[in-house]
Parts: C-alpha cells; structure tokens; sequence
C-alpha cells in the first residue's frame, strides 16, 4: 500500500515539548529521556515519524510521553529537517507531495536510520525496540525482517507491500509485532488488516502478534487526530497505550 491522503492531513497539537536534540551518528534525534523514573539504559525505542517528521511538536510529544513512561526514545530525523510543514495539514495547502517523495527515497532515509542504530550500540545500547507511524512502517518492518531489533509496532502503517511484506516478516522475523489499526485506512484497509491477523494471528507467529483496531478513527489518528472527536481521542490514547505495553512486555 502507498500514501493516502489521510498522510497529509491531520491536527497540530498543543503543548511544550520537554526533550533534547542530540545528534547520534552524524543525525539529528529529538531524544525523550525519562526523568522520574528508573529506566533501563541499555535499551531504546526507535521512534520512526509520519511525513511530518520530527519537527513536528505531535511528534515531540508522543516522544515525551513515552519517556514520560519509563522508556529512552530516540526521534530519528531521517527526514533531515525536511518533513512536510505543518501548515501543509490544511485542506487548500498546495505543497508539492511528489517533489518531496523524491527528495525522501528509502535509501537515504533508511542509511540515517542505520546510521543512528550503530551509534547507539557503540553507546552500549543493546536492544532496541522500533516503533513506526504511517510513513515509518516500513523502516521498522524491515529492521524486524533483518533481525536487527527485537519488537517491533506500526501505527496505521503506509507503504507496505500486502501481503509480501508480511509473509516475508512471518517467515524470518524473531521480532514480536504489534499493528495499531483503525477503521478508515486507505493506506492499510481492513482487507489489509484482515490478511496480517491470517498470517500471523491465532497464535501463529510464536515471537508474539496483536493488532489493535480503533473503531472511528482515520489514518493518521495517532499522531495528527483531532482531540476534540471523543473516538479519535481514545484512539490516540488506546493507541499509546497498547505501544507502551508491548514495549514494556518485549524489550
């Protein structure tokens, strides 16, 4: 599945991002470190961001949150400073989307990815968890195909390939996998959803598998979800939540 155009769209939030940039590897990360609780230091959550990128203070303050609960959370800038602006939300935005897909091809983007990953090692990080949202799917599913991470989360993915990408995922994968689905997802659709929970569900995938479904929500609610919808906003929360835990339960 590619980009919809629920990818596009969404809500800013408001709040005051607490975190740190750090620049990890030669990249620049928006960094989530918990302040009032013990935390484990030798693991991480990747967090892998929409379109958006991690200039968007939405981004900033999942990242916060996360941190908020206990977890080290690194916001990788695989955009490189050059996520789609938050003014391009609005319904008469003429950004130019496909100028910016070339300017954003996976090898680049993927090599910063990388690239963040080995620093963090040499840090004596040693187990990482990935968590990616629409347009960072894929970075994390290919991470978990490849072994390099060992719990993956998507949250109303974009861009991948159904059912390839999940078979292959299935076959090769330690990595317990958990999807953060919603009821319109042009992106991940329920014939989408439906064809993971065959591949990997009823216990199929002996790493771990769950995929959630938040009923009235959109593409995107995670992140860019207009609080005032009480559904959109329990979405968002449910969504967190269940994040948190099976980064909790696997990392």
């Amino acid at each position: 599945m590619s980009f919809c155009d629920d990818c596009f769209k969404g809500v800013t939030h408001e709040g005051t991002p607490k975190g740190t940039w750090q620049e990890i590897g030669g990249i620049n990360c928006y960094v989530g470190t918990p302040s009032d609780v013990e935390y484990p230091k030798d693991k991480a959550l990747l967090f892998l961001s929409d379109v958006f990128g991690m200039q968007l203070v939405n981004n900033q303050l999942l990242i916060d949150d996360f941190a908020a609960n206990g977890i080290l959370t690194f916001g990788v800038d695989y955009l490189f400073g050059d996520g789609i602006p938050a003014d391009a939300m609005g319904p008469d935005s003429t950004f130019d989307r496909d100028a910016w897909r070339e300017r954003h091809g996976y090898d680049r983007t993927r090599a910063a990815v990388d690239a963040v990953i080995a620093a963090l090692k040499e840090k004596g990080i040693t187990t990482f968890a990935a968590n990616g949202y629409c347009f960072g799917a894929v970075y994390a599913v290919a991470l978990a195909i490849e072994n390099g991470i060992q719990a993956t989360i998507v949250t109303h993915p974009s861009r991948l390939k159904v059912p390839e990408d999940l078979e292959k995922y299935f076959s090769v994968s330690k990595a317990p996998f958990l999807i953060n689905s919603c009821e319109v997802d042009a992106a991940f659709p329920i014939e989408a959803q439906a064809k993971a929970d065959e591949i990997f569900g009823d216990g199929k995938f002996a790493p771990g598998y769950k995929r959630e479904y938040f009923a009235g929500c959109k593409h995107g609610f995670a992140v860019r979800g207009d609080m005032s919808d009480p559904n959109v906003k329990a979405g968002k929360e449910g969504a967190f939540k269940s994040t948190v835990d099976w980064v909790k339960k696997y990392l």
